[in-house]
C-alpha cells in the first residue's frame, strides 16, 4: 500500500456521483473476474444459487432486498478468503412467458394455434432473444456479484437433460404416476396452476338456498355456485347430525336434471354451519371430490376447459357465470329456491397470470408421489443437516411437509419442458430418458412439466448433474439459501426433496435462511391496486444504487416483513453515504494514511485509544451479526458507529491535532487511516460502489472485492473507552448549558475551564474548547453563567452575545407561566368532586401536564441560578 499524496487526495471530487461511477465500476469488477468461482481452488468454499427471477421480470424491490443481502454475504465471505460462488440464471416461468408472448400476437389478431406448437415455441425463444432477461442488466445496476460466466437456463440444454434424467428416475422408481383428479384450473390460461400461482382474495358473493327432494325427503343445501349443481351425485351431512338421520342411505331428487342422488354420512360435514347438509360435486370442488371417493360416488364434469356448461339441457352452452343465473331461474320457477341473495364473503382463488377466476377441475394429470420424498425432506432438517433460520420458522416448515399431497406436475402449456412419456398406437406409454428415443409413431404426450419441477433441481443441475463435474464435488450442497418465507412451501420444500432423492441422501443446503416480505412504509403489502407498488431503479436513479442498498439492509430483521420508503433512502442511504464520502475526503485531505505499522499504544492519545478499541469491538459486533444474518443490526451497528464515532467525534478532535501538527498530528493521520480502512471494508458489503472509490482512493489497493476482510485484533482499552465516555459527557452537557443559555451552536464565547480536579479533562482542553466554540477569556473577562459537571467548572462571558437583563426577564416570565400550570393542576386534582366525575383521560391529560410543569420550572430555576447577578 502507499500513502496517497494531497495532490492526488485533492482530486477525490467534491461529491460522489453514482451515475458516473456504479455503472463503469461494476463493469471492472466482472471484467477483472473478481465473481468468478474456481472449482480447483484450495480454498474453501462458500455457495448461494440466486432464486432464479423469471425471465419475463424486472427487478421490484423484493428483488432488490434479497439480492442486496445475498450480495452482502457473498462479498465479505469472499474478503475472507473463501472461494464463492453465487450462482445465477432465469426460470422460464412457463405460464407467464407463454402469456406475453400469446399478447403479442393477440395484437396482429393471432393466436398460437394459428402458428402451430413448434412454430409458437420458436417465437417464444426470439422474444426471449430480444426481450427477456431484461431483468439481469438491473442486477448488475444493484451491483450483484454473480457468477455471470455460469449463468444458466432453466430450458438450456444441460438443465433440460437433468429434467428428463429426473423424471425419468422418478417414474422408474414408482414416484411418478397419471391420474384424474381435481386441480387448479385456469380457463382463460387453459392450464392447470400451482397452488403458488393461486392468489386468495376476499370476494363478496350471495348464497343460495336450495330445496332437494320433497315431504319428508326434502333437504336445504345453499351454495354460492348454482351452476355446479348439474354435477351434483350427493348430499352430504354429519353421521351425528339427528337431523338428517332418517334420510342417509336413501334417494332424493336433484332438481332440473330428472336424477336421483343419495344422501351420505360424513365427517367432513359441519353439522353447525348453515343447514348442516352440503351438495356434493366430485368433479367441481376439492372437499367434495374426497367425499366422492370415500363413498364410491360417480364424479360428473358439467364444464368444458374454458368454463362453458357441458350438462345436457337449456344451459348447454353458457359461461358459468351467466349459468349462475340462469340456474337459479330456473330453480326459482320450479319453487325451490328456499332464500336468495343473502351476502357471503369468501375467499375465490384468481390465477396470479391473468386474474381469471380459478375453477376446480377434475382432469388427468400426471402427479409426483411425495410421500417418501418429503420425509427425507423433513428428517435432513430433523436430524441437523439443514438449520432453519429463524428457528421459529422451522415448525412451518414441518407443518408443510408432513403434510405435503402428492403433486401435480403436469401442465396444458408448449412453453416448457415437454413431459418425456409417449403414447404408442395401442395404448403402450413409456418415458424416455436422455439419449433414448420412442418407437417411429409413438407420439409424446402434449403436457410439459410444472416450472417448480425444473426449479426443484436448481442447486444441483446449475452444476452439471447428473453428471459427476468437478463443480458438483466442490460446490454441493450449497452453504446457505437465502429467500422469502413465502418460498418455503412450495420452491424450498420442493428443493429439498429432489436434493435429498438425486442426491444419495444429501440436502442441497446446509443452512435456510429466511427473509420477511418488503412492505411499504406503513406496513402496508405492496400492490397495484394499492397504488403504493416501488420501482426500485426510480430510487437507484434518483439516490444511486448503494443509497437504496443501505435502507433495505437496515430494515432486515430475520424472518419480518421489512417496511420501506423514500424517507429511509435519504437518511439511512443517501444522507449516510454522503457524510462517508466527506469525512473521507477531509482525512485524505489532512494527510490520512494507512501506510506503515500503527504507532505504539505509548504513543497514543485518549481518542486514539479509545476509536481503535471502538473500532475492533465493531469488527467483532458486526462479525457475529453477519454469520447470525442480523443485516438490520449490523447496519445500524455500522451505522452509528461511522457517524456517531468516528464523523462527530475523532474526525472532530483530529481536526485540532491537525492544526497543530507535530508528531500528535503524524499520529491521528495514521490511526485515522487505519479506523477508516476498517469502516470502508465492513461497509463494503452493503454500500459496495461508494466505498471501492474511496477505499482505493485512501490506501492506493487494487479494489475492496478482494481485500481482506478486517480482523479483530483483539485490542481492548477500557480505561481509554471509560475516560472518554466522561469526556463525552462533559461535552454533551455543556452543549446542552450553551443551549439553554440561547447561544447558536456556531457562536464562539469566551469561557474559563477549571479542570484541576479533573485530570483526564485537562489534558484536552484545546480539543473541549474547539469542540464546544469556546474562546480563551480575554482582558475585562467577567462570567455570566457558569455550570459545574462533575468536578469541573465552566464559566461562559455572554455579554457579548446575550442580554442577561433581558434572559432573566424571559426566564421570570416563562417560569411564573409553568408556576400557574402547577398550581392550577393541584387544585384541580385536590379536588375530590372533580376527580370523581372528571373522565380519566382528562385526568391523565392534567397530570401531564403537572409533569411538564415541573419539569420546565426544574430548568429554568436552574438556568436563572446560572446567570451571573445584575
Amino acid at each position: 500500500m502507499t500513502t496517497r499524496d494531497s495532490a492526488q487526495n485533492l482530486s477525490l471530487p467534491t461529491q460522489f456521483d453514482p451515475s458516473e461511477v456504479e455503472g463503469p465500476l461494476y463493469e471492472r469488477w466482472v471484467g477483472r473476474g473478481y465473481f468468478d468461482a474456481d472449482a480447483s481452488s484450495d480454498r474453501p468454499p462458500f455457495v448461494v444459487v440466486l432464486p432464479p427471477p423469471n425471465v419475463t421480470g424486472s427487478l421490484h424491490i423484493g428483488h432488490a432486498f434479497e439480492h442486496t443481502l445475498i450480495d452482502a454475504l457473498t462479498r465479505r465471505k469472499r474478503m475472507q478468503g473463501f472461494e464463492v460462488l453465487w450462482q445465477p440464471g432465469l426460470d422460464h416461468a412457463g405460464i407467464a412467458t407463454q402469456n406475453v408472448v400469446e399478447r403479442e400476437l393477440a395484437k396482429s389478431g393471432k393466436s398460437r394455434h394459428d402458428l402451430g406448437r413448434d412454430a409458437f415455441v420458436q417465437a417464444v425463444w426470439d422474444w426471449k432473444a430480444k426481450s427477456g432477461g431484461a431483468i439481469t442488466g438491473q442486477m448488475r445496476r444493484l451491483g450483484d456479484g454473480v457468477a455471470w460466466s455460469r449463468e444458466r437456463f432453466t430450458l438450456d440444454e444441460g438443465l433440460s437433460r437433468a429434467v428428463q434424467t429426473m423424471f425419468k428416475r422418478l417414474y422408474d422408481d414408482e414416484l411418478i404416476y397419471r391420474a384424474e383428479r381435481i386441480i387448479n384450473w385456469c380457463p382463460r390460461c387453459m392450464t392447470a396452476v400451482s397452488d403458488i400461482e393461486v392468489d386468495h382474495k376476499e370476494v363478496g358473493g350471495e348464497l343460495v338456498s336450495i330445496r332437494y327432494g320433497d315431504g319428508n325427503d326434502q333437504i336445504v343445501v345453499a351454495t354460492t355456485r348454482a351452476e355446479t349443481m348439474l354435477g351434483d351425485t350427493a348430499v352430504a351431512v354429519h353421521p351425528d347430525d339427528e337431523r338428517y338421520a332418517h334420510l342417509v342411505g336413501r334417494e332424493i331428487e336433484l332438481p332440473l336434471t330428472g336424477r336421483r342422488i343419495p344422501v351420505v354420512a360424513d365427517e367432513h360435514v359441519d353439522p353447525e354451519f348453515g343447514t348442516g347438509a352440503v351438495k356434493v360435486t366430485p368433479a367441481h370442488d376439492p372437499n367434495d371430490f374426497e367425499i366422492g371417493q370415500r363413498h364410491d360416488l360417480p364424479a360428473i364434469t358439467v364444464m368444458n376447459e374454458r368454463a362453458i356448461i357441458t350438462a345436457h339441457g337449456p344451459f348447454q352452452g353458457l359461461d358459468r357465470l351467466e349459468a349462475r343465473s340462469a340456474v337459479v331461474a330456473a330453480l326459482r320457477a320450479d319453487g325451490r329456491i328456499v332464500a336468495e341473495k343473502q351476502p357471503y364473503v369468501h375467499a375465490v382463488g384468481h390465477c396470479s397470470r391473468c386474474g381469471t377466476v380459478i375453477e376446480p377441475r377434475l382432469s388427468m394429470q400426471w402427479w409426483v408421489k411425495v410421500g417418501p420424498l418429503a420425509k427425507a425432506a423433513g428428517d435432513a432438517v430433523r436430524d441437523g443437516q439443514v438449520g432453519i433460520h429463524p428457528p421459529e420458522l422451522a415448525s412451518r416448515y414441518f407443518d408443510w411437509v408432513d403434510n405435503l399431497r402428492d403433486w401435480n406436475i403436469s401442465r396444458q402449456l408448449w412453453w416448457g419442458h415437454r413431459i418425456p412419456i409417449w403414447y404408442g398406437p395401442d395404448g403402450q406409454m413409456m418415458c424416455v430418458g436422455p439419449g433414448e428415443s420412442a418407437p417411429e409413431g409413438w407420439v409424446q404426450d402434449s403436457d410439459v412439466l410444472d416450472t417448480w419441477f425444473s426449479s426443484a433441481l436448481w442447486p444441483f443441475s446449475t452444476m452439471g448433474w447428473p453428471d459427476k463435474t468437478p463443480d458438483l464435488e466442490r460446490f454441493y450442497p450449497n452453504s446457505v439459501l437465502f429467500t422469502g418465507y413465502d418460498l418455503l412451501f412450495f420452491w424450498i420444500a420442493r428443493m429439498m426433496m429432489f436434493g435429498t432423492y438425486a442426491m444419495d441422501g444429501q440436502p442441497p443446503f446446509r443452512t435456510i435462511a429466511l427473509h420477511g416480505m418488503v412492505r411499504d412504509e406503513h406496513g402496508k403489502k405492496m400492490s397495484k391496486s394499492f397504488g403504493n407498488v416501488v420501482d426500485p431503479i426510480i430510487w437507484m436513479d434518483r439516490y444511486g444504487s448503494d443509497a437504496v442498498r443501505a435502507a433495505l439492509a437496515a430494515g432486515a430483521n430475520p424472518g419480518t416483513d421489512v417496511p420501506i420508503g423514500e424517507d429511509q433512502v435519504t437518511a439511512t442511504g443517501r444522507n449516510f453515504i454522503t457524510k462517508v464520502w466527506n469525512a473521507t475526503r477531509f482525512a485524505m485531505m489532512n494527510g490520512a494514511t494507512t501506510a506503515g505499522p500503527l504507532p505504539a499504544v505509548e504513543q497514543l492519545g485518549l481518542a486514539d485509544r479509545w476509536i481503535l478499541s471502538r473500532l475492533n469491538a465493531t469488527i467483532a459486533a458486526t462479525d457475529a451479526l453477519f454469520e447470525d444474518y442480523q443485516f438490520a443490526k449490523l447496519t445500524d451497528g455500522l451505522y452509528h458507529f461511522a457517524w456517531d464515532e468516528i464523523f462527530d467525534w475523532y474526525v472532530e478532535l483530529s481536526k485540532v491535532t491537525f492544526a497543530a501538527s507535530g508528531a500528535e498530528a503524524d499520529v491521528s493521520r495514521r490511526v485515522l487511516g487505519e479506523v477508516l480502512d476498517g469502516l470502508l471494508r465492513m461497509l463494503h458489503p452493503i454500500i459496495p460502489f461508494v466505498t471501492e472509490v474511496l477505499w482505493t482512493a485512501l490506501t492506493g489497493g487494487e479494489s475492496l472485492v478482494i481485500a481482506a476482510w478486517p480482523v479483530d485484533t483483539g485490542f481492548r482499552d477500557v480505561d481509554a473507552e471509560k475516560d472518554f465516555a466522561g469526556l463525552q459527557a462533559t461535552i454533551t452537557e455543556v452543549r446542552r448549558f450553551r443551549s439553554e443559555q440561547g447561544v447558536q451552536p456556531s457562536q464562539r464565547v469566551p469561557a474559563t475551564l477549571d479542570f484541576a480536579s479533573e485530570p483526564v479533562l485537562a489534558g484536552h482542553e484545546p480539543a473541549i474548547r474547539h469542540l464546544l466554540r469556546l474562546e480563551a477569556p480575554g482582558d475585562g473577562f467577567a462570567a455570566t453563567a457558569s455550570l459545574a459537571v462533575g468536578k469541573a467548572v465552566v464559566a461562559v462571558d455572554l455579554s457579548g452575545t446575550l442580554d442577561v437583563s433581558a434572559e432573566r426577564k424571559r426566564l421570570n416570565k416563562d417560569l411564573a407561566g409553568a408556576l400557574k400550570e402547577l398550581d392550577n393542576a393541584a387544585r384541580k386534582l385536590g379536588n375530590a368532586e372533580f376527580m370523581d366525575k372528571a373522565p380519566q383521560k382528562v385526568i391523565d391529560g392534567i397530570r401531564a401536564r403537572q409533569a411538564t410543569a415541573e419539569a420546565d420550572r426544574e430548568r429554568l430555576e436552574k438556568q436563572l441560578n446560572a446567570l451571573a447577578p445584575e
